[in-house]
């Protein structure tokens, strides 16, 4: 969505007077009816909203909260919901759900859906894909705050609820450490995400105060798909020297990744990010995972918006949850 998209821009654009925009969005018939298809055309590229409209649209009371994840199925984020709708349910507010399916394409979809649909507030937890934020960036001047939960942006200004991965990560590198084993690799999620780009870091800092030797070869990154982390994963196995551990960006990677090791015959324990309960009944499951409360990210996620609905001009300000090794051996 385009910051400030005014009828001068489009004017300018289009090399048109102002005038003649402004009768051509309201289809007035003495405009050519080509010019008028061009300005409205660019109109809804731009994704312009009249004066009146972008008023109407900050004075409007729904009660209903907009919120995008990537994946309903995942139950991480299930879980992170029901965190934000029992906050929602205290507030008398309602809650309009979206999954991106990992798309930034369907993300930016679901802001546009819930622009129209007026939503006081939107909780987003970004798609794997998405690596720009100009679908979020113009929603304050309508009145729209957003608090972004778990997976957060790069270097984009915001509010925002995530889990602090780094005292779980190394927690997790000293537990393999204890347990005899140095050659451990790092499969990651993709490399825009923040989460991503934290567990990266935490992985390199805890492998030096280990002593334990790194390599690019043993630093792996797929989509988060299943078909990307079975790739990564036999890439993994046909290295000469195959790593004695793996670490998975979460338990959904760790599992995709333990049936393609079991199906070539390996046994290679992992440490994972999540916790999810379904994996406690999983005879080959991770041996141990990192536990990030996502319904507590969702519970103080929806707080925050909360506070920003209720208080004007409040700064942007980040809260963390602080993550735990919950050891399955």
């Amino acid at each position: 969505m385009a910051e400030n998209v005014t009828i001068k821009t489009i004017a300018s654009l289009l090399g048109i007077s102002h005038s003649t925009v402004s009768r051509a969005l309201q289809n007035n018939p003495r405009i050519g009816l080509r010019t008028r298809e061009r300005v409205q055309e660019m109109a809804k590229n731009l994704k312009y909203v009249s004066n009146s409209g972008a008023q109407l649209l900050k004075n409007v009371t729904t009660h209903s909260v907009g919120i995008v994840v990537p994946n309903l199925h995942e139950e991480y984020f299930s879980m992170m919901i029901s965190g934000i709708e029992d906050v929602l349910g205290q507030m008398g507010y309602q809650a309009i759900i979206c999954q991106s399916r990992d798309d930034m394409q369907r993300e930016k979809k679901a802001v546009e859906h819930f622009l129209r649909a007026r939503v006081e507030g939107l909780l987003v937890s970004l798609s794997a894909t998405t690596n720009q934020y100009d679908h979020f960036q113009n929603l304050g001047s309508y009145g729209i705050p957003i608090v972004f939960c778990d997976r957060t942006p790069k270097g984009f200004p915001s509010f925002r609820v995530r889990s602090v991965v780094e005292t779980g990560m190394k927690s997790g590198l000293e537990y393999l450490f204890q347990k005899g084993i140095r050659k451990i690799a790092l499969l990651n999620g993709p490399s825009y995400l923040l989460s991503a780009d934290e567990r990266l870091n935490t992985y390199l800092q805890g492998m030096l105060e280990l002593k334990l030797e790194t390599s690019p070869k043993y630093i792996r990154t797929t989509d988060l798909s299943k078909e990307d982390t079975s790739h990564q994963m036999r890439e993994l196995l046909a290295l000469e020297n195959i790593p004695e551990a793996i670490i998975a960006f979460n338990d959904y990677v760790a599992l995709d990744a333990i049936k393609v090791c079991r199906e070539a015959g390996y046994n290679i324990p992992f440490l994972s990010f999540g916790n999810l309960p379904i994996t406690n009944y999983m005879e080959h499951g991770p041996i141990a995972s990192v536990e990030q409360f996502p319904y507590e990210i969702g519970q103080k996620a929806a707080e925050l918006l909360r506070n920003v609905l209720n208080t004007k001009d409040l700064e942007y300000k980040e809260e963390v949850v602080h993550s735990v090794l919950k050891i399955r051996e």
